[in-house]
């Protein structure tokens, strides 16, 4: 198989362009100065020049991403605590939001102005609206400042376990304009910061298990501290609670005297988190214990006491029923001279 070709090329002047002959076909091909009516240079430089801040802001949000993970895992390597990790993830996360919406912000604006339109009236509208807005979103922004002061003081961390605004639970994300708790139950709760008044970190360093024992009021308090020291004893011996319990049971005495019982309060000084299982575990524990002595652990009851005289004689206390109580209250309405229609209401 061959192929054939022949061409011929003569100029047009008067139409600014070449003409190419191949094989019968006329072709048409625009010249130089055809481009230059057709596309002027400043607009072409105009084009050029979005294309690069497009393309620098792009690779200058990779470039900061790629700096601020280097400098979490840096600090996460002098980290010497799991809490220090816990700040350097949450403040790298911020970092990495921050960063990418002020490089946005510029790129943006260095477009607009290639594009020929004028930033002064934007931002001067810009300005304007702001302050419109400003006061119909001061809630936004005070979410903002606080979950700024929030984050620069370290009071919450992802992982930690807080209370805030009447909710508890696990922190599983702070920005700057919210915080996302998981409670026990699996419910997740957004609290936006400026509603944050009070914050309660349960999980910082340490914490105590305090835990609140009921006795009779007949069993003897120094024979339940015994066998609440001993089960406190042999669980911070045991391998499963040695590294959680950081220190002996501390018993701080007689708390209340309920209805029924005899309220005693001790705690655990334990590790963070571990409150709880370390509560749960003791109480367990303590049932048993108590049951082996025969310590009664006293349910709400009622004792009726007739009371004593000045000699300390007690008058008999009499139990009727409701058969018995109606006869004899029926002797007494016969022998006063009252009948039953004068006693009916």
């Amino acid at each position: 198989m061959r192929w054939h070709h022949e061409s011929t090329r003569t100029n047009c002047p008067a139409r600014g362009r070449h003409i190419l002959k191949n094989n019968g076909r006329v072709m048409n091909i625009p010249n130089i100065a055809d481009l230059k009516e057709w596309l002027p240079i400043s607009d072409a430089l105009a084009l050029l020049h979005t294309i690069i801040i497009l393309l620098l802001a792009w690779v200058l949000v990779g470039i900061s991403r790629k700096l601020i993970r280097s400098f979490r895992q840096y600090m996460k390597k002098r980290a010497a605590t799991s809490e220090d990790i816990q700040r350097i993830d949450t403040l790298a996360r911020v970092f990495r939001y921050v960063a990418t919406v002020l490089i946005s912000l510029v790129a943006g604006m260095l477009v607009l102005s290639e594009l020929g339109i004028s930033i002064a009236p934007i931002l001067g509208a810009a300005g304007v609206a702001g302050i419109a807005v400003g006061f119909g979103a001061q809630s936004m922004i005070k979410d903002y400042f606080n979950g700024f002061f929030i984050l620069l003081e370290n009071q919450i961390r992802k992982g930690d376990v807080v209370e805030v605004c009447g909710k508890d639970g696990m922190v599983e994300d702070v920005t700057l304009r919210y915080i996302a708790l998981r409670d026990y139950k699996g419910s997740v709760h957004f609290i936006p910061n400026g509603l944050i008044t009070t914050v309660t970190n349960k999980s910082r360093g340490f914490a105590y298990a305090v835990i609140d024992v009921s006795i009779a009021y007949r069993e003897s308090i120094d024979e339940a501290y015994e066998v609440m020291r001993e089960v406190g004893r042999k669980m911070r011996d045991s391998k499963e609670f040695s590294a959680r319990i950081l220190d002996d049971l501390e018993i701080a005495g007689v708390e209340n005297w309920g209805d029924s019982a005899v309220v005693l309060r001790c705690r655990f000084k334990v590790a963070s988190l571990e409150q709880w299982g370390v509560r749960r575990e003791f109480l367990y524990r303590l049932k048993q214990a108590f049951d082996a002595r025969g310590i009664e652990i006293p349910y709400p009851h009622l004792t009726l006491h007739a009371g004593q005289d000045k000699s300390g004689n007690a008058p008999p206390l009499r139990v009727l029923n409701v058969r018995d109580g109606d006869q004899a209250l029926l002797r007494a309405d016969h022998n006063a001279g009252i009948t039953a229609a004068e006693r009916s209401p």
